[in-house]
C-alpha cells in the first residue's frame, strides 16, 4: 500500500510523498512508501498500526513485481485498442481511464513505452481496483519487449594518444584490463536504482578518466555504456550529453 508504514510517517508526516521509493527525513528502520512498504507477512498486515492504516487508506495498491506480477496499465481507449491488437488476452481490470492488464512473472518497469501504456512490475505499485476478469497468462515476449530501446548508433570522437606505460606498451590495450572495466562500468549502471543520470555520468567519467586519454576505447565500447544507460531509461541526447560532459571536465 503507498502509504506511510511507521507511525512517525502517518499522512506523510516524515516530508515523504505517497509514490516515494524511500522515506522522508525520519528515522525509519525500514523504507515507508510506495513498493517499498509492501509486505505479505500476516502479523504485519494484522498489526494494530496497520489496521488504522487500511481504514485510513483512501485507495490500495500492491507491488506486482513482489507479487510475481506485471500490470500493463493502459490509460486510454486507443492504448486499449492497441492491446487487443497485440498483446495476448489475460486477466483485465478496469481502471478510471482504462485498463489493467496483468500477467503473470516479474520484468523491469518503464513509463510511456508507448502512447497510453505504462509497465508497472519491479519496484512499482499499481493501484488495486479489484480482481478482475478472465485467466492470468503468462508474462509474453511481447510484452517484455516493450521495454527494450533499439540502441542508438553513437560515433566515439577520436582522442589523441598522450601517454605510453613503461615498456612503450600502453597498458589499457590488455583485453582483459579493458573488458573487465567495461563490465564493471555496464554493472554500475545496471544497479542503479536512483539518480540515475548522475550515476551514468560519473561511470562516463570514470571510463574515460581511465581509458579515454590512450585511444583504446571503440565505438563496441561506447555503444555497450550507451545501451546499458538506455535500458534504465536514459534518452540517447542525455547519453551523448554525459559523455561529452565528462570529455570536458577531463580536457579531452
Amino acid at each position: 500500500m503507498p502509504f506511510g508504514n511507521c507511525r512517525h510517517c502517518a499522512n506523510n508526516t516524515c516530508g515523504g510523498r505517497p509514490n516515494m521509493k524511500t522515506p522522508g527525513p525520519c528515522t525509519c528502520p525500514h523504507p515507508c512508501h510506495g513498493w517499498a512498504a509492501a509486505t505479505t507477512d500476516p502479523a504485519v498486515l494484522r498489526s494494530q498500526g496497520w489496521a488504522r492504516a487500511w481504514r485510513a487508506a483512501a485507495s490500495v495498491a500492491y507491488h506486482p513485481g513482489g507479487a510475481a506480477l506485471t500490470v500493463v496499465d493502459l490509460d486510454n481507449p486507443e492504448a486499449i485498442v492497441w492491446a487487443r491488437a497485440n498483446l495476448p488476452a489475460t486477466r483485465t481490470v478496469p481502471t478510471t481511464r482504462g485498463e489493467h492488464w496483468l500477467y503473470q512473472g516479474a520484468m523491469q518497469s518503464a513509463n510511456a513505452v508507448r502512447p497510453g501504456v505504462d509497465i508497472k512490475s519491479s519496484m512499482q505499485y499499481a493501484r488495486w481496483l479489484g480482481p478482475g476478469t478472465g485467466a492470468i497468462a503468462e508474462l509474453p515476449d511481447a510484452v517484455r519487449a516493450l521495454v527494450v530501446k533499439e540502441p542508438v548508433p553513437v560515433r566515439l570522437v577520436a582522442v589523441p594518444v598522450q601517454a605510453l606505460a613503461a615498456g612503450g606498451e600502453c597498458r589499457h590495450r590488455t583485453p582483459a584490463y579493458l573488458e573487465r572495466g567495461i563490465v564493471m562500468a555496464v554493472q554500475r549502471i545496471a544497479e542503479a536504482r536512483e539518480a540515475v543520470h548522475a550515476t551514468v555520468y560519473r561511470t562516463f567519467l570514470a571510463v574515460l578518466s581511465t581509458h579515454g586519454r590512450c585511444g583504446c576505447l571503440t565505438d563496441a565500447h561506447m555503444q555497450r555504456l550507451f545501451t546499458a544507460a538506455q535500458a534504465k531509461g536514459e534518452t540517447a541526447r542525455h547519453c551523448t550529453d554525459a559523455w561529452t560532459n565528462a570529455q570536458t571536465r577531463l580536457g579531452l
